[in-house]
């Protein structure tokens, strides 16, 4: 793992170390690292075009937080409140965040689960405590990874079609609240399909825009499921995106229609077609890696 972020421009780098402070002083905290593109030298700030629309990609800090205990990093609001308080400092760089506890990421490592194991070895130390050290993983197979790999992919491709089903019966009985929960279930499931197939990995989070910006990071395409280049279209994934909460609780503020729905269902059917094709693709080059 590397120590120097001379890689990067220095306005990036200013922002990093506001970063570090901001999370130093909100949380107990072992180590931070910094992985993913700004990590590498591979981050991009971009604009692109198909079929007609325009879809805009900037590379986002990722950081691990790494504590004692992993009961402390669990506590997904802190991570939240944290990120807030990043946003308002106005940075050119959207920040991300994930936090584990030390045991947890070691565990990772040596049982070589290769987000962890790439993140060790292109990741940026931008803070250690000196309290603990990372572990060395374990030699595994390409036959090993192909089988994890599989496994990932019924498992989760069959529990996002198992939610669909639900979201049919609901739309037919014209329970759209519902419709919209079993909706975002699907969303999800398709998004930690595609992450844990190509990553080995799945952050904890039920935010359908973080699992699918984590996605888009990965393959490109994967962005093109849910387009937000207009202003209708922020607002209905918006929809999709407050269903976990507003739809699955009922609050009589979220309202939904089967028009909305509608649209919103052709394009998890866009998400489910990149998943397959994309997983089916990565599962088949450990083939070629025997």
């Amino acid at each position: 793992m590397q120590t120097s972020l001379s890689h990067l421009p220095p306005k990036k780098q200013e922002e990093l170390a506001i970063i570090k402070e901001i999370i130093l002083a909100n949380a107990p905290v072992e180590m931070i690292i910094l992985f993913g593109s700004h990590s590498t030298g591979k981050w991009v700030e971009d604009l692109y075009v198909e079929d007609e629309t325009i879809y805009e990609y900037a590379s986002d800090f990722d950081i691990l937080v790494v504590t004692k205990k992993e009961r402390s990093a669990e506590k997904e609001w802190r991570w939240s409140s944290i990120e807030n308080k990043i946003r308002e400092r106005k940075m050119l760089t959207d920040t991300h965040i994930i936090a584990h506890g030390i045991g947890f990421l070691n565990e990772k490592i040596r049982d070589n689960y290769y987000f962890f194991v790439d993140l060790l070895k292109e990741g940026t130390l931008l803070y250690d405590k000196g309290n603990y050290q990372l572990a060395t993983p374990q030699p595994l197979s390409p036959q090993k990874r192909k089988k994890k790999a599989q496994d990932y992919f019924e498992d989760w491709f069959e529990a996002a079609k198992s939610s669909l089903k639900g979201f049919n019966f609901y739309l037919k009985e014209q329970e759209y609240k519902e419709a919209a929960f079993e909706l975002h279930q699907a969303t999800e499931d398709y998004y930690t399909t595609f992450l844990l197939v190509f990553t080995d990995y799945k952050p904890k989070l039920h935010d359908i825009e973080k699992l699918g910006n984590l996605a888009s990071k990965i393959k490109a395409e994967m962005a093109t499921a849910f387009p937000r280049s207009t202003e209708e279209e922020k607002r209905l994934f918006k929809l999709l995106q407050k269903a976990y909460i507003d739809a699955r609780y009922r609050k009589k503020s979220y309202v939904i229609t089967k028009e909305e729905l509608d649209y919103l269902a052709e394009r998890v059917k866009v998400l489910e077609t990149l998943t397959k094709e994309l997983c089916e693709a990565e599962i088949k080059k450990y083939d070629r890696d025997k």
